[in-house]
């Protein structure tokens, strides 16, 4: 098999995912956590965080086809769930619930939903229309060392940004992932309407 590594679609991949998984909007949340007394584990929520992910890149195919879905629709699904996303972070309003069941903090809410939250792992199956798999690799493995030093070095990355940092970071991917949704849907509706 030929591996096709592509600069320019790993930074797009990685971009993607850095927007939609946003450890960095989520250090209020995970600061909050500590602060509670809850453990929370960088490497832990990292190497799991990353496992789902390779998993749900290699097996939505399979998913999907199990359910008669191909995988345009399921990018044009994903655009509309990144378009979502992307409203939150613009907006500060609250569309999707944090509701899952209590445990431990590392896995819930850090791993899911907060990392690899049905936005992400939709993202990823999405990338696999637009690029190919072994980039989505290493934007994934690129975003998980990311994550793993955003949350070990935690009260670090609050100072150097700041509250106001972290907003505006907030809002810069916002509108990323706002471009990136209409690309997205464009690219693949098209192919739907097609005999």
């Amino acid at each position: 098999m030929e591996l096709n590594f592509n600069f320019k679609e790993i930074f797009s991949a990685f971009m993607v995912l850095f927007a939609v998984i946003d450890i960095t909007g989520s250090t209020p949340i995970i600061l909050g956590l500590k602060e509670k007394g809850l453990k929370v584990e960088a490497g832990k929520a990292a190497i799991f965080s990353c496992g789902i992910f390779l998993l749900f890149l290699f097996l939505g195919d399979a998913i999907l086809s199990l359910f008669g879905v191909d995988i345009q629709s399921f990018a044009v699904a994903g655009s509309i769930i990144i378009l979502i996303l992307a409203s939150e972070m613009l907006l500060d309003v609250e569309i999707f619930k944090y509701n899952g069941p209590g445990g431990s903090a590392t896995i819930v809410p850090i791993i899911f939903p907060l990392i690899a939250g049905a936005g992400a792992l939709t993202t990823v199956v999405s990338l696999r229309a637009e690029y190919h798999v072994e980039n989505i690799i290493v934007a994934i493995l690129l975003n998980m060392v990311i994550v793993y030093f955003v949350m070990r070095y935690l009260n670090i990355a609050e100072r150097i940004l700041g509250k106001g940092g972290v907003y505006i970071l907030r809002k810069f991917f916002g509108i990323i992932l706002l471009a990136i949704a209409v690309k997205l849907f464009t690219a693949n509706i098209t192919s739907l309407f097609q005999p």
